[in-house]
């Protein structure tokens, strides 16, 4: 044992109890197994790990050594394209899938977590070493709260306002609201689609919210989001029988259609409102010099 052992040893029980706070199981259910959890645990240590030790490396200018952070970040990106491939396959199974943006949005996060966690350990070393056990403390209860802040991300009824109708045919058509979802001809399709189904529009709240709701992958975010906290009243080669999202042209409304088995008015409302805002649907066209040069010169 050293002057460094016991700092070593608090940076990496920090780092690791650090990804635990972030593994968590929500609705989402994922992770979930056993094994799953087992690989995202030990990848932490791992972090945890190369965090602390950068720190006596460098207190003993063993610069080069920090070097080894370049190969962990690698490694890491390794992580991404894991979770990637397993959510994809497993998407192929799902009776409403998540799409792709939301796939990628876990993945990303799940590497980005093991970042925070050597930022979390490398700084719990560091004020150990340099103050005591008391500041390195405080420092490791101020990276949770920076934790938290990166772990909790925008929320679809922070951008739109949420609206039930009721959905109603125009002939084959179907409707919620006046935005039109899709066509059914079979009238025993129709009478379960009343029976079963519900409807919501989403109304943008500013002008950047109708590029973000339009995205592909955040309208099967909210679709994939609905059916697995509400049900889905529905199986495979039904293809009548899907939950879709369809745009109104005019004003940037959505028109939700989903068919749950708790048909709970309010209860899907707090679901939807729920729903992540995906960092790969997010859309800023106020922000562009184009427009902001059209607004002066107006």
């Amino acid at each position: 044992m050293n002057e460094y052992t016991y700092p070593i040893l608090f940076g990496v029980v920090i780092g690791t109890i650090a990804r635990l706070v972030m593994l968590r199981t929500d609705y989402r259910q994922y992770p979930t197994y056993l094994h799953g959890k087992v690989i995202h645990i030990s990848l932490g240590f791992i972090a945890a790990s190369l965090g602390t030790v950068a720190v006596p490396a460098i207190m003993e200018k063993e610069f080069t050594a920090v070097t080894f952070l370049t190969i962990a970040a690698s490694q890491f990106r390794e992580v991404r394209n894991m979770e990637r491939n397993t959510l994809t396959e497993l998407d192929a199974y799902e009776l409403v899938p998540r799409g792709n943006t939301y796939i990628e949005g876990i993945a990303v996060a799940f590497e980005g977590r093991n970042y925070l966690v050597i930022f979390t350990s490398f700084i719990a070393t560091l004020t150990y070493l340099v103050w005591n056990i008391w500041i390195a403390i405080i420092a490791s209860l101020v990276c949770y709260l920076i934790i938290r802040k990166f772990m909790s991300g925008a929320t679809l009824k922070e951008l739109v306002d949420i609206e039930h109708h009721d959905l109603h045919f125009e002939g084959a058509g179907l409707y919620v609201d006046n935005i039109y979802i899709m066509n059914i001809g079979l009238p025993k399709r129709q009478e379960e689609i009343m029976k079963y189904g519900m409807g919501f529009i989403l109304t943008p709240k500013n002008f950047n919210v109708r590029s973000t709701i339009a995205n592909l992958g955040q309208r099967q975010a909210i679709l994939h989001d609905a059916s697995v906290s509400l049900g889905v009243f529905r199986d495979s080669g039904t293809p009548a029988l899907v939950p879709l999202i369809k745009r109104d042209l005019d004003d940037g409304r959505i028109g939700v259609f989903i068919l749950p088995q708790d048909k709970d008015i309010d209860k899907a409302k707090r679901i939807i409102g729920a729903v992540p805002v995906l960092e790969n649907a997010i859309r800023m066209p106020s922000e562009s010099k184009a427009n902001k040069k059209g607004e002066e010169k107006g």
